[in-house]
């Protein structure tokens, strides 16, 4: 028996005198959002498809059933690549007046298909669609809503103040405390429990070809009121970048200075120049100074990232940015500080001056050095 286990069966048997229960009644199962810009589906979508499996597996039997909720004008394109990444029943609302996103229609929607499904968990992606949609959701069911979660488990819960145990409770994980804390936030009295993932964090499943699923045609009781909202256009802005595309990335600290990026940015123009994909990130305490925008942030508050190799210059690696970059495959790690918490979760690492160890890098792959990828 492991430690934890040992641990479990004594807090168990310390809360023996309460009384077991379960609150579900007929709701089971997991629902999902998946979310489309225009005509494709999005990461997040499979992201959270991926963690709704990982978390069925230590749910009940009769609850692992996991139902992706798509909604769009050609939303049924979608039905394969939800059930090949993990999907076991598609519901498809498909209108030709849903072009864009509209907060009336997409409440409507979702709500009258949970009403028929009855999920026991409900997840969706914090976009920024996302964040103004579950909360609507989660405001007319009169359930909780956890925002922003990094992490989902299940596990034994006991309430000593209500009297009651829980063998199964959905425990939600988010930051907390100014991004400094991670707060497990545990409600099992309402159903379905809601929160919504941040993208990026979660890994999606391969997909898997041979998965079958059950696709259902489903149609809200929308009204005209619904559709009383007509978008003219839709801009999106340009000066944005996606750091989950790139295979390295060179991330800087407040260490570094505000010159410190420009020195970083040439090692990064000298690494795309080598045919390897490279993109500048940043801590926040060096967006909060100044140094650079916060479309670089990497972090909790910032972007998720898993890149082959991410290299962590003048990071002291709190709590809150080692959560956006902890799944990279290689951390590699340039400080002066050789008590820095970043030493914990690097692979490689170099004691020095940023100053020195970045020319020398820059010389190298000018050379023709090229980092190793897998």
């Amino acid at each position: 028996m492991s430690d934890e286990e040992a641990k479990l069966k004594a807090r168990i048997e310390r809360d023996k005198d309460i009384p077991w229960v379960d609150l579900r009644e007929e709701a089971r199962g997991i629902a999902t959002w998946a979310q489309t810009n225009g005509e494709q589906l999005t990461d997040a979508a499979l992201e959270i498809l991926g963690e709704a499996n990982r978390v069925k597996e230590k749910l009940d039997a009769d609850s692992r059933k996991i139902t992706a909720i798509v909604v769009g004008k050609n939303a049924s394109k979608h039905t394969k690549t939800l059930i090949h990444h993990g999907a076991d029943v598609v519901y498809v609302i498909e209108d030709d007046r849903l072009d864009d996103y509209q907060t009336l229609i997409y409440t409507r929607a979702i709500l009258d298909a949970l009403e028929e499904i009855k999920p026991e968990i409900m997840i969706f992606t914090a976009s920024t669609l996302g964040r103004d949609l579950a909360p609507r959701v989660a405001a007319i069911l009169s359930v909780g809503l956890s925002a922003d979660c990094t992490e989902f488990d299940v596990g034994y819960y006991a309430n000593k103040r209500k009297n009651q145990r829980f063998a199964k409770a959905f425990k939600m994980i988010r930051p907390s405390f100014g991004e400094s804390k991670l707060a497990t936030i545990i409600g099992p009295w309402t159903y379905p429990q809601m929160a919504t993932a941040r993208p990026g964090v979660f890994r999606s499943l391969k997909a898997d070809k041979t998965r079958q699923g059950e696709v259902i045609q489903f149609s809200p009781n929308w009204s005209e009121d619904d559709f009383k909202i007509e978008v003219l256009e839709t801009t999106r802005s340009a000066d944005t970048i996606d750091l989950s595309k790139v295979e390295i990335i060179i991330s800087g600290g407040f260490g570094v200075g505000k010159e410190g990026f420009t020195l970083l940015q040439e090692l990064v123009d000298a690494i795309n120049d080598n045919d390897q994909k490279a993109e500048l990130g940043a801590s926040r305490a060096a967006v909060d100074a100044g140094f650079i925008p916060y479309k670089y942030q990497v972090g909790q508050t910032g972007k998720t990232v898993r890149p082959q190799i991410y290299l962590a210059v003048g990071i002291s690696g709190a709590i809150q940015h080692q959560a956006g970059m902890k799944e990279s495959q290689t951390i590699i790690a340039i400080n002066n500080d050789p008590s820095a918490n970043i030493w914990d979760l690097a692979d490689y690492g170099m004691v020095a001056d940023y100053q020195e160890a970045i020319p020398a890098l820059i010389d190298e792959v000018k050379a023709g050095y090229k980092f190793p990828l897998q």
